[in-house]
This record gives structure tokens, sequence and C-alpha cells, in this order.
């Protein structure tokens, strides 16, 4: 991320903060003093490239070097799959996070996360900001987890399947076993595949060693760099089963509450910033990256059918109904979504569609 001080996107987030605190930028008063802490990531690659490192950047320079965070790569300071817990118990102050990897404690978690009946990263960006999500998620996570949570990285629309079979049809689905994680898991389960959660340390070799046959794992940018296509020869697309994702960054309660109101508002905006940032570097990456795997000898793209997209749609969202009914977190943000979704309904009536004025 170069040269993040002279940027004049975060210059003008700089004039932004100062005015919305109702100081100056060089203002010294209500200030506790300087803390160093260490953030727990879910994963790596440019997934902690950019939700983790850059947004650690960015909290040191609108705090004016009062908040440092380090970065400890996944697994280093607790669990890749338990980063809530290690920031609930204190062995990290921050966490880097995507909350359906708490679906065993409360389910909520995939609805704000990302799921194969949810939005799209433009409709996130609308929901968390406009549509009352980024709220939800912080009254969500105090009530239920007790931890402080704001958005920090919008993740972008994934590869359904690098596979070592052809997956085109619901009967080519039967007895898959794939690794997923979150409500896929679930829901592919009862579409008829084999499913296993893993890390993303053990997802390559999992793959390699054809413990599974297939993997998803997340979009053109970061499954190139992981090398899948070395290893399986079948790109399965479109991403039903996640058409975006966003990750929090979460902080222990008891450090959070030793920052100023000044402190705490930098880093939110922090996280705005990032939000937005890192919907442009995942799209940006995933247009090159995309255009490496097609020029990949030995890979074959495979669309999945029509009607196979019909079924999964249609499981997903019984699947949805059913824990909205019981849940009511998760009916909380899923009516909400579908609020924002309503919204923006209309948005085909008057936007073109991106390369509709090419020549």
């Amino acid at each position: 991320m170069g040269n993040l001080n002279h940027g004049s996107l975060v210059r003008a987030a700089v004039t932004a903060a100062a005015v919305g605190f109702g100081v100056s930028a060089g203002a010294t008063a209500a200030r506790a003093e300087n803390v160093q802490w260490t953030l727990a990531a879910h994963a790596g690659g440019i997934w902690m490239e950019v939700g983790a490192k850059n947004f650690a950047e960015r909290v040191e320079f609108l705090t004016e070097g009062r908040v440092k965070i380090d970065v400890a790569a996944p697994g280093m300071v607790g669990p890749a799959l338990k980063v809530t817990e290690t920031v609930q118990n204190g062995l990290a102050e921050v966490g880097l996070n995507w909350m359906a990897y708490d679906i065993g404690i409360d389910k909520a978690g995939v609805v704000f996360a990302g799921w194969s009946g949810g939005l799209t990263p433009e409709e996130y960006m609308f929901w968390l900001y406009k549509g009352g999500g980024e709220e939800l998620l912080a009254e969500w996570r105090m009530e239920k987890f007790g931890v402080v949570s704001i958005p920090c990285n919008i993740v972008e629309t994934e590869i359904f399947l690098h596979s070592h079979k052809p997956v085109r049809t619901l009967e080519d689905f039967q007895g898959l076993r794939m690794r997923t994680s979150g409500a896929w898991a679930e829901i592919a389960t009862e579409l008829g595949a084999t499913t296993v959660v893993l890390p993303g340390p053990e997802v390559f070799d999992a793959l390699e060693r054809r413990v599974v046959d297939a993997v998803e794992w997340g979009g053109p940018g970061i499954n190139l760099s992981a090398g899948f296509q070395t290893i399986a020869p079948y790109i399965i697309v479109p991403g039903i089963h996640q058409p975006a994702s966003f990750n929090e960054c979460m902080f222990n309660k008891d450090a959070w509450e030793t920052l100023s109101d000044h402190d705490k508002e930098a880093i939110r905006l922090a996280g705005k910033l990032n939000t937005y940032e890192s919907f442009l570097a995942y799209g940006d990456n995933d247009l090159d990256a995309w255009r490496k795997l097609h020029e990949t000898k030995g890979v074959e793209f495979v669309e999945l059918d029509p009607s196979f997209i019909a079924k999964a749609k249609e499981a997903s969202f019984a699947w949805a109904e059913k824990q909205a009914a019981t849940n009511e977190w998760f009916k909380k943000a899923y009516d909400s979504q579908r609020e924002t979704q309503k919204h923006l309904s209309v948005w085909g009536e008057f936007r073109l569609p991106i390369g509709q004025t090419r020549d």
C-alpha cells in the first residue's frame, strides 16, 4: 500500500476526522497513553495485507501514532478459526475476522459475514453505511460476544470451486468432498456434497493430496496466489456460495475503553476508509488474476448449469428462513439486508452496467 501518509484520500479523511470530532488534527486534549496492540488474523495473503496491515497503518496515521497495531500471522496468536475467542480473552487486543467462523456459537454471524443468499460487494457497501448494517454489527457483537466490532474489509465475489472433478449440475455435486465454511457448509450438505471446514494453511495441501475433491476459498486474486490452478484442472463459476463477504476488525472491550473518544472515532474512520480501499484493491487484483487464470495451461473453466443455480438459491433461502424463525439476531440482519436490496432494486433503471459504453 504505497506512501499512505501522502495519499489525497487519507488527507481528506484526516480533514473529515478533524471536522467530525470537533478538534484540529494536531489537538492533544483528552488522550490516553500510547498503546501497542497485537492483531490476530483469520487468514493470510492479500486478505491480511489489505484487511489487516493496511488497516493498522491507517489507524496509526489517524491517531497520530497513539495507537500502533502489530499484525501477527494467522495461527500465531490463537487459532485462525477462533479469532473472536482470542480477542475476548485478551491474547490479542485486535482481530481481523470473518464472522461466519462463529457459526457454532451464533448462526447470525453468517448473515453479517456473507453467504449464498447474501449481498454483493456493492450491496454490502450500501447496507453497512446507508442501511444500518454497521450499527447492527456493533450491537450484535457487543450483546452476544462482549467485543467492539467495526467493518474494515469488503471481500470480493468468490470462485465457486477449484476442483479435480467437473461440476455443472446437481447430479455432479452428489458426494463431492469439498472444503468450505460458514452457511455453505450446511447448505451444500443438504444439496448432496460432503463438506469439511479447514483453516487457510491446510487448504492447499488438502486439495493437492486429494483429501478433498474441491475447495472454495476466495476470488481470482487470492486463489491465483494460492496456486490452486496448478494442482486442480477445473475452475468452476459463478461463486453462488459467496456473492461477497466482509471482515470485521474487532477489539477487546477493556483495551478499547482505554482509548480517548477521539481515537475511538479515528479508528472507526480508519475502518471505513479501509473498507472503501479494500473494495478497490480486491477488484483490481481480481481483474488481472482472472486474465492470468485464463492464460494458464491445463485449466478448464466450467460454468454451473442454471438448474443447479436455481436449486442452490432455493435451498439457501429455505435454510435462512429456518434460522430466522428461531434466531432473533439472524432475523434482524437478514431482514435489514433484504430492505437494502429492495431499496437498490431500481438501480438498473437508471445506472449503466460496467462496460456498457466501451467500444
